[in-house]
């Protein structure tokens, strides 16, 4: 691969999937610029994210997937409903799914990622040169516990967050790239997330946060410990007839102002294995283009 025809098979193939005459919404990305550094190395992918937006990935690490697009869809939802972004953060970033998803629909607001493993930050800090948004977008190493990293004392109007579901001691923590701290607690969970957004919470700000289905209410319950209020639950289910794989929470102050809450299902896929109506409608939301609705 050169810099000056970076296009590889698999962007190729990608490319050959969509719709003939779709264009992607949203912001264009500024792509290779002539960086050897945005070239992705042969332990690499440099996927399709949203819209035209690309992601570095290991190969071998972890991954964005259903979760990630989930937190970011609610957000997006929430933050349209706000009327206007003009600061958002994402605690725990990873590799910079969730922070860039908003990045991409939200091209007004300023946007920091706090992230404390190093490889996925650096994929991150790739990802939103490549994409062209680093003039806007940051990340900030080190523990979203960690006051420090926020020092000017900055509020958000918009906190989103994807803790990881499983506390220490219920099973193997895997010793694969980034993968361990991505699935187990091993710096907090959903309480520590919580705390971490309502310090930092503008008035009337949203905090958007994925957690686990089990146990049940651990997500509110994290709320209400530190004063926020639950604007809408989503409960989200892989296939109709299955139990609910996760759950996104958006979620403001207490005292402050706010629709009722609202209770949801979100159902990814059919009886039959079929994508439904309202994934292929969360699909276009996201810059994602159309599927045949005869399957997915």
């Amino acid at each position: 691969m050169s810099l000056t025809d970076p296009v590889d098979v698999a962007l190729e193939r990608a490319l050959a999937k969509r719709p003939a005459g779709w264009v992607p919404p949203g912001p264009k990305p500024r792509g290779y610029a002539e960086r050897p550094d945005l070239i992705p190395g042969n332990d690499e992918d440099l996927s399709f994210l949203t819209g035209d937006f690309r992601i570095f990935q290991r190969k071998d690490g972890h991954r964005w997937s259903l979760d990630d697009f989930a937190t970011a869809l609610v957000a997006i939802e929430e933050a349209r409903a706000h009327g206007h972004v003009a600061r958002a953060l994402d605690m725990g970033c990873g590799i910079g799914s969730v922070l860039l998803m908003v990045a991409w629909a939200q091209p007004e607001a300023r946007l920091v990622g706090l992230e404390a493993q190093d490889l996925s930050a650096s994929l991150a800090r790739r990802s939103i040169a490549f994409d062209g948004v680093d003039d806007r977008v940051e990340v900030r190493s080190g523990d979203l516990r960690d006051d420090a990293l926020v020092p000017e004392g900055a509020v958000f109007d918009l906190i989103t967050g994807t803790p990881p579901y499983i506390p220490l001691g219920h099973g193997i923590v895997s010793d694969k790239v980034q993968r361990g701290p991505c699935c187990f607690e091993t710096r907090g969970g959903i309480e520590d997330y919580a705390l971490a957004a309502a310090k930092r919470l503008a008035p009337g700000g949203i905090f958007v946060a994925c957690a686990g289905a089990k146990p049940e209410g651990r997500t509110l319950g994290a709320a209400e410990a530190v004063g926020l209020v639950v604007r809408r639950h989503v409960e989200f289910i892989p296939r109709e007839g299955k139990a609910t794989l996760f759950t996104v929470t958006a979620m403001g102050r207490r005292g402050e102002a706010h629709p009722p809450a609202r209770f949801e299902r979100f159902v990814v896929r059919d009886a039959r294995c079929e994508l439904t109506e309202e994934m292929h409608a969360a699909r276009a939301t996201m810059g994602l283009p159309p599927l045949d609705r005869r399957g997915g």
